[in-house]
């Protein structure tokens, strides 16, 4: 036990200066371009989809709880909200830079989510319609995001929250590898492929990051496979699921954004996993 532990720390300690600087990254992108994402979705008309798909990429921790706000008041549809939650990647890129994995496989990554998000979100706001009203919400001041106190603090923070994630994860997968376990999980998953993006898709909706975490790692430990990845990255979209529901006035709306994302997730998932991808 003492040496899963000591190859825990190590193994998280070694991350930390990656994360703090990929943190610090995205603060800066955050800080600088926010407003200016902000517009851009506003001003987005039929298009939202294909932008709103597009700026979720970028990897802004508060992008998917800024794209709640302005649905809860009515200023972008259903669908570019769908395609924000679908693309956005939460901390699975700070986590696949740190852990050292190919530029190709986060492109590859990316682009997925990417196209999966501006079809879903275009074939959602071909079924369903709403009306504007508005609403005041501080993203800010109610989420309690530290932007406001400065890049560096906000990435320190971000940094031991994901460290801390992290480090339970690597701890659990390392007495599982220790034991033995590890080809007896891999094959209960590869057994039932078709079913883990149900589970995956449910992983996801952990309303923090220790959604991405645990899929992420699971998929570079070669525990579960790419598909079954991109289910559950494809319904993780941080806090944001927490701010819808208590932001929304229609609770039945809320249900039918989760549903939409849980279907969304598995059934891509399956799809991906029959061709092979």
């Amino acid at each position: 036990m003492l040496d899963i532990i000591l190859d825990t720390l190590i193994d998280v300690v070694k991350l930390l200066p990656f994360l703090f600087v990929a943190f610090l990254l995205i603060e800066l992108l955050e800080h600088k371009f926010s407003n200016k994402t902000k517009k851009v979705i506003k001003a987005s008309g039929r298009f939202g989809p294909v932008l709103g798909a597009l700026l979720g990429l970028v990897p802004q921790c508060g992008f998917p709880v800024m794209a709640t706000n302005l649905y809860v008041a009515r200023i972008v549809s259903l669908g570019t909200l769908i395609s924000i939650y679908l693309s956005c990647s939460d901390e699975m890129i700070p986590i696949l830079l740190s852990e050292g994995a190919d530029i190709s496989l986060i492109g590859k990554i990316l682009l997925t989510k990417f196209l999966i998000g501006m079809v879903s979100g275009f074939v959602i706001d071909l079924i369903f319609r709403r009306k504007n009203s508005k609403i005041d919400y501080d993203i800010c001041k109610d989420e309690h995001c530290h932007c406001e106190e400065g890049i560096i603090k906000s990435a320190l923070i971000h940094t031991g929250n994901i460290s801390l994630f992290i480090l339970v994860i690597t701890f659990i997968l390392n007495i599982i590898f220790t034991l033995g376990l590890e080809e007896y999980l891999r094959s209960i998953f590869n057994d039932n492929l078709y079913i883990v993006p149900f589970i995956t898709s449910l992983i996801g909706f952990i309303p923090n990051c220790g959604s991405s975490v645990i899929i992420t790692e699971l998929y570079l430990n070669e525990v579960i496979s790419f598909s079954s990845m991109i289910s559950g990255l494809l319904t993780g979209s941080g806090v944001a699921i927490l701010v819808l529901f208590k932001s929304n006035k229609s609770i039945k709306d809320s249900v039918r954004v989760l549903i939409l994302l849980y279907l969304i997730g598995v059934i891509s998932g399956v799809i991906l996993e029959l061709i092979g991808l």
